[in-house]
């Protein structure tokens, strides 16, 4: 069943592929927001008064969403929220910093966001300890994990992945670099933005110590989300302000929580809880597979990573011969069908890939992209031949 209805954002009739780096906003969600807006719970949290109280019960409600979305099973008490993932990144890694030491190194991949990738760098560098990456197969795409095992030592304190990359769409096998890092007694940090839309997220399961995802990317509002495991969230110290809590996700939070942000990003989470991951999943690869197939088959188009669905989101890079990644997304916008260009932050993959010049078109699926959309990009980008 199409989703598209639930999307106001969609009401102009644009064929929205934008997704990866920012999807339309929920129904629920926009109430959402209204309504906390509109409410006496305007108020900042932890006064004596009870319309406090209700900005209170706004947090705590998207810290528990938070914590079934993820499946961390903790009501929510390891739940962070920050401006963006990138902010709470360069939070965490500030504090991390102080616990590296000279010769220490933190290994990271060459298929991550660049959110992932220099706030490590600069926490290594404020250290004296070393940030190497893990390459990938730059044909099929994957990350490779026997470089990554290669990478590990009993120095190595920290390993940075991403759930998904968020360039060419393939998924690392996150467990199998969890287990190899565990083993050599470093920590993990998943970059689940890219990956959090379009899979289940399962903490649990996963293992690791520290995972980063954005709401915005999951039909909600500008917020970011990060998981600690309760040894990190209170042994670290975070930069605060001293009246702040010493204990508890809100040590880590900066300032006054935007709690009408947060009233939307418990409706988001809901709404993914509610439809279903897999669910969701299943529907965009029944619409990604004829974009794929059409893409890889199209005269003078160059697909980047994989050519199948296996291990992957439904992202796709490509170029056209004879054109700019800019010249074809200015086409695609002139039919109505909006794309991303460039290296979407995905700076350590472009390079790999011989595509720090310009970089790649970029096409992902939502869950309320049709049949039809995919129609009108294939036909749009067929006339660039």
């Amino acid at each position: 069943m199409s989703l598209r209805h639930r999307f106001p954002g969609l009401a102009d009739g644009w064929a929205r592929f934008d997704g990866p780096a920012g999807t339309q906003v929920v129904d629920t969600a926009i109430a959402a927001v209204g309504a906390a807006m509109g409410s006496p719970t305007t108020a900042n949290g932890g006064g004596a008064f009870p319309q406090s109280a209700g900005a209170d019960a706004i947090i705590q409600d998207a810290r528990s969403t938070m914590a079934r979305f993820l499946g961390s099973g903790d009501d929510g008490a390891g739940i962070v929220f920050g401006p963006s993932m990138t902010g709470l990144t360069f939070h965490l890694t500030r504090s991390i910093a102080a616990t590296l030491r000279p010769g220490d190194d933190v290994i990271g991949t060459q298929l991550d966001h660049d959110a992932n990738v220099t706030p490590w760098a600069v926490a290594c560098a404020a250290a004296g300890a070393s940030l190497r990456l893990a390459r990938f197969d730059v044909t099929s795409g994957r990350l490779d994990l026997d470089h990554l095992r290669s990478l590990l030592s009993d120095r190595t304190r920290w390993v940075a992945v991403t759930g998904a990359s968020n360039a060419i769409g393939t998924r690392p096998d996150v467990a199998a670099v969890v287990e190899a890092a565990h083993s050599a007694g470093a920590r993990v940090l998943v970059d689940a933005v890219h990956l959090a839309p379009h899979w289940p997220v399962d903490l649990k399961a996963l293992g690791c110590d520290a995972l980063v995802c954005s709401a915005y990317k999951w039909y909600g509002p500008h917020v970011g989300v990060m998981w600690l495991a309760p040894d990190l969230l209170e042994s670290l110290t975070p930069a605060k302000v001293r009246p702040a809590p010493e204990t508890g996700p809100s040590r880590w939070e900066q300032g006054t929580p935007a709690y009408e942000a947060l009233a939307g990003v418990a409706a988001a989470g809901r709404f993914m809880l509610e439809v279903g991951v897999e669910q969701m999943a299943a529907q965009e690869e029944a619409v990604f597979a004829p974009l794929l197939a059409g893409l890889c088959k199209g005269p003078g188009v160059t697909v980047h990573g994989p050519a199948d669905l296996s291990d992957r989101t439904p992202t796709v890079a490509f170029n056209v011969t004879g054109h700019s990644s800019a010249e074809v997304a200015r086409h695609l916008a002139s039919r109505r069908c909006a794309v991303w260009h460039g290296s979407y932050y995905a700076v350590e993959a472009m390079a790999a890939l011989g595509l720090s010049d310009g970089g790649a078109v970029r096409a992902g699926v939502s869950c309320y992209t049709t049949p039809e959309d995919v129609d009108r990009l294939l036909e749009a980008v067929s006339e660039l031949a």
